[in-house]
């Protein structure tokens, strides 16, 4: 596997103010490839929403990374830091769709866990219907499953007044791993 990082090499770079607009984008173009193919049609709203995205790039202790394979540009990634607790976050995690099953996003993954040595926990949320998401977080990352978000149980952090009854889109689950 040490041959294949260093095939790739993976890397994190900070994403400047001037580049926000270009993140935005090519997030909600990786996110919008699995949710039209979920839906089984072309969104009339991108994924996640403008307002979602600038909410955790702005939120206190957000770092926003590009990630890159040989200084290429394949993903990016917003992390809540919380320095005093070290309970730490994943607001958004994607890797463009012709980069994905090589690899990149585990090693990506890693790649945020040694930027930040001192986290006792990274939490994490995705929708329920995002299998391929569900397999890298368990599978993959070593997160386990610790709730899931619908109507009978809201997030906490979410706006619950645009839930509808049969709104299964708002269906979430929660990962948590533990660090060691």
């Amino acid at each position: 596997m040490n041959h294949h990082k260093n095939e790739l090499n993976i890397a994190l770079r900070i994403v400047h103010a001037s580049e926000f607009e270009k993140f935005k984008g090519d997030l909600q173009s990786a996110f919008s490839v699995s949710a039209e193919k979920e839906f089984g049609h072309t969104l009339d709203e991108p994924i996640p929403s403008d307002e979602d995205i600038e909410e955790s790039i702005l939120a206190q202790g957000a770092i926003v990374y590009w990630i890159e394979a040989n200084q290429e540009i394949v993903g990016g990634a917003v992390v809540i830091i919380d320095e005093a607790t070290q309970h730490n976050s994943l607001s958004f995690f994607f890797i463009s769709t012709k980069n994905q099953s090589r690899g990149v996003g585990l090693l990506a993954w890693k790649a945020i866990e040694e930027a930040h040595p001192n986290t006792k926990i990274w939490e994490t949320v995705t929708p329920y219907f995002e299998k391929r998401n569900i397999h890298f977080y368990v599978n993959r990352c070593g997160f386990r499953i610790v709730e899931f978000y619908n109507k009978l149980t809201p997030d906490p952090h979410q706006d619950t007044t645009t839930f509808q009854d049969d709104d299964e889109d708002d269906e979430m689950f929660r990962f948590e791993k533990v660090m060691k």
